[in-house]
């Protein structure tokens, strides 16, 4: 890390994102990046709403004040209030996580294309309801105009997908930026999260999952694009196999449908929880029939824990999964996921060669590799400017 030190010693950057903490993939990753800034010596101001970030004397955080919720309230806001902090308060670079302010940036990370998603069907909703639909209607609208406004020549100088097919899926939806789109993966923390045999038989007895039962991991919100009703008729068609929800969604309609599946009893829903490593060294297989990721860190971890992957064949899996080497590709089908977890209920000593090829393909998804990426970047646009 003493070239990256070096190289970041003089720089400022400007970074711009709602929220900045440990919970989810987008804020895991900029907790990860300004850290490595830091580190390096680059001087850091944060807009956003919420920074969990320890304090530090080249951070310095500009709250956006304001609503976090509904998406359709809260996003013209953050547009409108965010984009007048910036203006006032930036300093060097300004790098944006997706199209959330009306400034010019010269770095905008991408972790969800939304005008490229039109033929697949996203339920972002987190209940049932009109006032849900409404919201989450008003939220693909919202975002798709935020990506016209901000995605156009003179208004960024890169955009930065998060994962190789979601490049590809960027330069197809917006051809004229073709040229300035980049891709820098999120990382993994390795250390973080790996395989540890006293905490899975602390975490199974705690759940109640016996070692003799196969244990399926799902993690994620968005419990109906990452396909979790198609998990829980799976588990339900395996005896002797349960499954651990963790990540918030509509338990009791999803509990309902555990039990209509004949999972009664078999699923675990756990909430958000603050150490999820915990679950990741208890399970034996995890499953993510989403319909579309763009890199799902949560993937990358279970990995780096040294977990088989079952999952659809999404952006960022794609380039982590070796079909029959690390884990399998299956179709978002409960008979042809349960097939697979059956299969690997009845070989355990596959499970294990699977779970270490899974860790093996991990390492190369580090994060101080990500910060030098994006080093290499601010200093290429530094110099051009």
């Amino acid at each position: 890390m003493q070239e990256t030190a070096s190289a970041l010693k003089s720089l400022e950057i400007t970074v711009v994102a709602h929220d900045i903490g440990p919970v989810g993939g987008m804020e895991q990753q900029l907790s990860q990046l300004l850290t490595g800034l830091l580190a390096g010596g680059a001087s850091v101001t944060v807009v956003s709403r919420t920074c969990t970030l320890e304090p530090h004397l080249r951070l310095r955080w500009v709250r956006v004040p304001g609503p976090a919720r509904p998406f359709m309230f809260a996003y013209p806001w953050f547009l409108v209030v965010g984009s007048l902090l910036v203006r006032r308060h930036r300093r060097g670079l300004v790098h944006t996580t997706g199209a959330i302010v009306l400034n010019r940036a010269d770095v905008c990370t991408v972790h969800f294309c939304h005008r490229g998603r039109r033929s697949v069907r996203l339920d972002r909703r987190s209940r049932r309801g009109a006032l849900y639909s409404l919201n989450a209607s008003s939220a693909v609208i919202l975002a798709r105009a935020g990506e016209r406004l901000s995605y156009r020549q003179g208004r960024v100088r890169r955009l930065v997908a998060v994962s190789r097919g979601l490049a590809a899926e960027l330069k197809r939806t917006y051809p004229a930026l073709a040229e300035r789109v980049v891709t820098i993966p999120n990382g993994v923390d390795a250390a973080r999260f790996r395989p540890d045999p006293v905490r899975r038989h602390e975490v199974r007895a705690e759940i109640g999952v016996t070692e003799s039962e196969l244990l399926a991991l799902f993690v994620g919100s968005e419990w109906e694009r990452k396909g979790l009703a198609v998990a829980l008729h799976a588990v339900g068609k395996v005896d002797g196999c349960s499954l651990a929800v963790v990540g918030a969604g509509d338990v009791l309609r999803y509990a309902a449908l555990a039990d209509d599946a004949g999972a009664q009893g078999r699923v675990h829903f756990l909430g958000v929880q603050p150490a999820p490593e915990r679950f990741h060294a208890a399970a034996d297989v995890f499953v993510l029939p989403s319909a579309y990721e763009t890199f799902s860190l949560v993937a990358h971890e279970a990995a780096a824990a040294g977990v088989p992957l079952l999952a659809t064949r999404v952006h960022g899996v794609d380039e982590l999964l070796v079909d029959g080497e690390n884990g399998w590709f299956v179709e978002r089908d409960a008979q042809a996921l349960a097939a697979r977890l059956a299969h690997l209920r009845d070989n355990p000593e596959q499970r294990r060669s699977l779970g270490e090829a899974a860790r093996a393909s991990s390492e190369r998804y580090g994060w101080g590799r990500m910060v030098d990426a994006y080093d290499r970047l601010y200093r290429e646009l530094s110099e051009a400017a």
